[in-house]
């Protein structure tokens, strides 16, 4: 009753907006999961092509010549549900600050990322380098206004240290983590740094931690074995959100 009050209208916003990306931003994610040097698909997933422009890269995977589109198939409707929960979610944590717009601008791409990892085990640059150009950035402009609570410079510095941490480990092995990852764990490590160093430590440790429990599990069952590539990508982005909304 005498705590933080909850701002209805900024979590309803969010909501929609979730609701609205999460519906779109399937193909583009179906259109990316292609291996290493090979063209991004132009086909939609049974094979129809897509119309070229955005029209091509934002909705589901099924277009409209495959009679399932849209919301008549129960599994287009994951993806937003998702979406949306996490958008609300994240603007209940955060309140009506200005630092709330750039999660919610994160999300979308953060959910294309994950969903292009778990399928080919790699986060494309047309998607990684251009959100950590735009959140720090965005989160620059959030710094101005007199609402945020966050710090930029502490945003930075952040940055760099996961950055570091993250290419010293590929350094070391290579093989268990990949170059995409890298280039990733830098944009997590500026929405962390935002609210303190307790929140990098916390994101940080949530992804090695997601990722042992999660290997350890597959090891165990025999759905994988010591040397079997897992995509890491999703890890980074699960204990980014788990920090966030502890923030």
């Amino acid at each position: 009753m005498y705590g933080r009050p909850v701002h209805v209208y900024p979590i309803v916003a969010a909501a929609v907006w979730g609701t609205v990306s999460g519906y779109l931003f399937p193909r583009a994610a179906h259109r990316l999961a292609v291996p290493p040097g090979e063209p991004r698909s132009a086909t939609c997933l049974f094979g129809h092509p897509l119309p070229p422009g955005p029209r091509g890269w934002l909705g589901t995977e099924r277009c409209a010549r495959c009679g399932t589109a849209g919301w008549r198939h129960r599994r287009e409707m994951l993806p937003a549900i998702g979406c949306a929960l996490l958008c609300a979610a994240l603007a209940a944590a955060t309140g009506p600050h200005p630092e709330l717009v750039v999660w919610l601008l994160l999300v979308p791409v953060a959910l294309t990322l994950a969903r292009v990892d778990l399928r080919v085990f790699r986060l494309p640059d047309v998607l990684t380098l251009p959100a950590f150009a735009l959140t720090a950035t965005l989160l620059g402009g959030a710094a101005l206004l007199p609402a945020h609570q966050g710090s930029w410079t502490r945003a930075l510095l952040a940055a760099a240290a996961v950055g570091a941490l993250y290419s010293l480990l590929f350094l070391v092995n290579p093989a268990g983590m990949g170059l995409g990852d890298v280039k990733l764990a830098p944009t997590a490590a500026l929405a962390l740094g935002w609210y303190g160093w307790g929140t990098v430590i916390t994101g940080t440790f949530a992804a090695f931690a997601l990722g042992a429990v999660v290997g350890l599990a597959l090891l165990l069952t025999g759905r994988a074995t010591r040397k079997s590539p897992m995509p890491f990508g999703p890890f980074i982005l699960t204990g980014c959100a788990v920090a966030l909304l502890l923030a």
